[in-house]
């Protein structure tokens, strides 16, 4: 069942390693029959009855930024982490490359608890997971289908289904502007059979237009840093994500059921994050008429933007996170 996968063996990642845990590449096989790569991280000093966290995002990042500087610091509190690229992404399987679907990335993290799960140092009773991102949504999408996972954190979370389907801030809510994307998409689809390779939108550039939001020149300040979070695999090895590769997230909406997750949740967001708003509507809305509110929280840090959660050590609440987990997974 699994493919065999090229992996990296020296350390490439964007943090330095720590002496305090083990670290191995993993490999492991969804239910679509895609090979996923991974990075496995132990305590050193703990080798039985694990708690376990599968941790993967941001959307077009790799498990060498900031999911794995996430599962780093999380194995150094205790934890067996997994730290894995989605499929079609990074050292992983599937063909084409560099595209994403609402259903298989949220059977990537369902596929990593499979894996969690029968670890003989891990209590399968005790796996959570956690978010980054375009991969917050995913996770909370596994929450609510998952009934393994025991807690779910989301950390500067997107919903991708919502943002492709209506734009930021719903501000192309009408049938007109998906009819429109729907078109292009469609026309892209045959330029692209007709051409035999699938169109790149190309990464991000190395400096931002002075016009350009925010976000993007926040986003550009850590993808292409190369002092901070840039690595050569992201953003699609520099190529992008397919122009179709999130045709799907139009008319897939996740989160349908949120707010009947009975296990604990607990979603962080900047304060100042042009995202905020996903957080703040996901959690209202799995609060709404939802019998299991104990256990769900919505944290918002002061002052903090969408990127700072990626991988500012003095703004990630890793006490919170520890804490979080700690209450739950035991």
């Amino acid at each position: 069942m699994t493919q065999q996968l090229n992996l990296t063996q020296e350390w490439d990642k964007t943090f330095p390693q720590s002496d305090e845990v083990f670290h191995q590449k993993v490999t492991f096989t969804n239910r679509y029959g895609i090979t996923l790569a991974a990075d496995l991280y132990k305590p050193k000093d703990q080798n039985e009855n694990l708690a376990a966290i599968a941790i993967s995002g941001p959307f077009g990042a790799v498990k060498e930024q900031a999911s794995g500087l996430y599962a780093q610091e999380l194995a150094k509190r205790g934890f067996l982490t997994l730290a894995f690229d989605p499929s079609y992404t990074g050292e992983s399987g599937g063909t084409p490359r560099n595209i994403a679907s609402p259903d298989i990335n949220t059977e990537d993290f369902m596929a990593a608890v499979d894996y969690l799960s029968v670890q003989e140092n891990v209590d399968p009773e005790k796996i959570g997971i956690l978010g980054i991102c375009g991969f917050g949504g995913m996770g909370l999408n596994a929450a609510i289908m998952d009934t393994r996972i025991k807690a779910t954190v989301t950390s500067t979370m997107y919903d991708m289904t919502r943002v492709n389907a209506k734009d930021y801030f719903d501000a192309q809510d009408n049938e007109e502007a998906r009819h429109e994307k729907r078109k292009a998409m469609c026309e892209q689809r045959t330029l692209d059979i007709k051409n035999g390779t699938y169109a790149s939108a190309g990464a991000l550039p190395d400096e931002a237009p002075e016009d350009a939001p925010q976000f993007l020149k926040d986003y550009i300040a850590y993808y292409r840093n190369r002092q901070r979070g840039y690595h050569p695999r992201s953003q699609g090895e520099g190529k992008g994500w397919n122009v179709t590769g999130c045709q799907s997230f139009i008319d897939m909406p996740i989160l349908t059921y949120v707010n009947e997750i009975r296990s604990a949740v607990l979603m962080i967001h900047g304060e100042k994050a042009h995202s905020c708003y996903f957080s703040k509507d996901a959690y209202a809305k799995m609060i709404d008429g939802n019998k299991y509110t104990d256990n769900k929280e919505l944290m918002i840090i002061p002052g903090a933007v969408h990127t700072d959660l990626y991988d500012q050590m003095d703004i990630i609440p890793f006490d919170k996170i520890e804490d979080f987990f700690k209450t739950y997974l035991k």
